[in-house]
């Protein structure tokens, strides 16, 4: 079970809060618990990021709708799974912070600190493995801090230097007449630094392309289209910044017996028409193994069964879904002489039985019309 805090009462909103009144609540306690005016304080942090991770997903009209169907667990199996620090929520919410507060961003603006990008990576599960969920590990590429200048992009032993052009504001001013328009700095391109001596692994870039194995762990019930999202595994920031997330998008085989629906699973089990008939018991695959059922007399085409509990975990919770099983009646081929023999008795007793039935039905029709 999830020990989050419901995203309604972070806030202390109703559930059919508007989007002003999540934005309402939300500032009130961001500016509350800002870090710039709780430094130190681990528990006004605490109550920040949960407050970022409660407005990010319910101003969100797609994740807020997960969330109100299948709560937290049904985030996580889409992909999402809150911030990875403060840069995070700082890069979401950067123009919500200017409006809020004028700032924090400004103060981190001037420092060349930038996220990295985010990565998508498409990954194929068998119908089982999605079903039971499982381990794996998967091959990426991203970028990671290069390990000659540790990410500085200078030559060992040497510095960035300030920008003698704009003094290491980044921006370089104009006069026009009574205006003066300031524009991003040709030299250093709006970073207020340059490296006189570039590091020759990364040719002063900073970070270098490398392949790395990721583990990802797949929950029980996922199905195509979910996403998970792992925290901090996407391309590295630029000048110390956080890296950016990867995303994991699912794929699923089809399974050669079973289909699925929501969380049941549905299959079709051949049967001869004797079964049908005279009622047996059958063993029936099922995603735990061999089942019994039993086939009750005079089973009809398109009758229904259903073994409860059979199907696939839910992400919500640790229900299950039904296996449902349909039965396909088949008529015989290739009949020996004796079954036909035995099959012509039974028609000749069956035309009987209806003879005499239509015969009731047509004097009760003449009767009723005398």
């Amino acid at each position: 079970m999830s020990t989050k805090r419901d995203y309604y009462d972070i806030l202390g909103v109703n559930r059919n809060a508007s989007e002003d009144e999540l934005k309402a609540s939300y500032r009130k306690l961001a500016l509350n618990y800002h870090p710039d005016r709780n430094p130190g304080n681990k528990e006004a942090e605490d109550k920040f990021k949960e407050a970022a991770e409660a407005y990010e997903v319910l101003r969100d009209p797609e994740k807020r709708s997960i969330y109100d169907q299948f709560g937290h667990q049904g985030l996580e199996g889409s992909g999402f799974s809150g911030f990875g620090g403060f840069e995070d929520i700082f890069s979401s919410f950067s123009d919500i912070f200017e409006d809020f507060f004028g700032f924090g961003m400004r103060r981190r603006s001037r420092t060349r600190v930038q996220r990295g990008a985010d990565l998508r990576y498409d990954l194929t599960l068998s119908f089982m493995e999605a079903a039971f969920g499982t381990e794996t590990e998967i091959e990426i590429e991203k970028t990671e801090p290069c390990p000659e200048c540790h990410g500085n992009g200078c030559e060992p032993g040497t510095q960035p230097e300030t920008c003698r052009q704009c003094g290491g504001t980044g921006q370089v001013s104009r006069t026009q007449g009574f205006f003066t328009v300031r524009t991003t700095c040709a030299n250093c391109r709006g970073q207020g630094q340059t490296i006189p001596h570039p590091c020759a692994k990364c040719r002063g870039a900073g970070q270098v392309l490398v392949s790395k194995t990721v583990s990802v762990k797949i929950p029980a019930g996922v199905d195509n289209g979910s996403r998970l999202r792992l925290n901090n595994e996407g391309e590295s920031g630029a000048y110390g910044g956080p890296p950016g997330d990867l995303y994991v998008f699912i794929h699923v085989e089809p399974h050669e017996f079973f289909k699925r629906r929501d969380n049941d699973v549905i299959c079709l089990i051949p049967i001869s028409f004797v079964q049908a008939t005279l009622g047996d018991k059958i063993s029936v695959p099922t995603l735990n193994g061999k089942k019994t059922l039993e086939i009750p007399k005079g089973t009809q085409p398109g009758d229904v069964f259903y073994f409860h509990g059979e199907g696939i975990p839910s992400l919500r919770n640790r229900n299950r879904g039904d296996q449902i099983i349909q039965v396909d009646i088949k008529t015989p081929t290739h009949l020996s002489k004796k079954q036909e023999a035995l099959l012509r008795e039974f028609a000749d007793l069956e035309s009987n039985k209806l003879s005499s039935k239509l015969k009731n039905i047509l004097k009760g029709g003449v009767t009723g019309t005398a």
